[in-house]
């Protein structure tokens, strides 16, 4: 099993600059890098502050000139926000860019909140069907002359300028939930990312349970498959309480902007009181600790054996947490030093 990280910048109030988060998220990116992590990914969002990504591309050619090996991937794009020559374009020079280090993970979106501003009018569904039409025009551009007459979109013979570096293209990745979304993605021979969120191994078995029915029906080559979870390492009890506390917090803010009910300004969410995530009681810290990957190292190393096993070829460390960059830092260094030789 192969290691990435997964990161964004992220501002939790008025008095953090941009500039030194920008600071801190490329420097959790070099520890990756020079760790032998596989990949690192970042995603797209507009209008939040919860999760700064306006365009993943181009953060990641300029992570390419911060770092020498790692692969570099969209974690993901919205599907639903591009067209498809738009992205494969994009792709393609950012493959360029980088000398041919990208990898292209692609979704329908997830948040109302980006629906409403950037479609308006979208939902879930339609989103879906959105990405299952652009995804595979992709290739078909990358090789060229392609032309298409679709429910969205409709274009005459079109090339991808420029071409990618990669052969055929970088890499496709389907962010994937539902089984008919492990089908849509496996017998189009792209890989698939799975994200349990906070509901635990339950919900990591039966991730990989859908992905494997789907492989069952696919002839062609097996595609990879990726765990994204939020994970922390800690030095003792005391650091793993409060690494519980930090991500009930996350998970609680996520599920307000997921929500879309509560007033935003200046990109950051109506703050949420004590009282309100106490009442949570989902959310709650001990449910956490126990639902993700959070733990000691041989913790942690046991948790991702059992995920090791189940065939998980890649686990992506989601770093994002609200949490200060100094605790992310520490986690991530005790992961690198004391989880990752073990799998080596």
């Amino acid at each position: 099993m192969e290691f990435s990280l997964f990161a964004h910048m992220e501002r939790l109030s008025p008095d953090q600059p941009h500039e030194k988060l920008y600071e801190e998220f490329i420097a959790l990116c070099k520890m990756a890098d020079e760790a032998g992590m596989r990949a690192v990914w970042t995603g797209e969002h507009h209008g939040m502050d919860f999760t700064i990504a306006p365009n993943p591309l181009m953060s990641l050619v300029d992570i390419a000139h911060h770092t020498k090996n790692v692969r570099l991937g969209t974690g993901t794009v919205v599907a639903p926000f591009w067209h498809p020559i738009k992205l494969a374009g994009e792709t393609a020079a950012a493959d360029l860019m980088t000398g041919g280090r990208i990898e292209l993970g692609i979704a329908r979106g997830a948040y109302s909140y980006e629906y409403e501003r950037m479609m308006p009018g979208m939902d879930a569904w339609d989103a879906g069907q959105r990405m299952r039409e652009i995804a595979p025009l992709l290739p078909r551009l990358w090789a060229g002359d392609c032309d298409h007459d679709g429910e969205y979109f409709k274009f005459p013979a079109t090339t991808s300028a420029p071409k990618p570096v990669q052969p055929g293209g970088p890499p496709i990745w389907i962010a994937a939930r539902d089984p008919n979304s492990h089908e849509f993605g496996v017998q189009n021979g792209f890989n698939i990312q799975v994200t349990p969120l906070w509901q635990g191994m339950h919900e990591i078995e039966t991730l990989m349970g859908r992905f494997e029915d789907a492989c069952a029906n696919h002839e062609g080559p097996r595609p990879k498959i990726m765990l994204l979870h939020h994970t922390y390492v800690g030095s003792d009890d005391d650091d793993l309480g409060q690494a519980a506390r930090d991500l009930s917090r996350f998970y609680n803010y996520f599920g307000a902007w997921f929500q879309n009910k509560r007033p935003v300004r200046q990109g950051l969410i109506q703050t949420l009181t004590d009282e309100e995530m106490a009442a949570n009681t989902m959310m709650a810290p001990e449910n956490l600790a126990r639902d993700l990957t959070v733990g000691t190292p041989d913790g942690v190393t046991e948790r991702l054996k059992r995920y090791e096993d189940l065939g998980y070829d890649e686990y992506s460390f989601w770093i994002d947490s609200g949490m200060s960059f100094e605790r992310k830092r520490a986690s991530l260094a005790r992961f690198i030093d004391d989880v990752m030789p073990k799998f080596q």
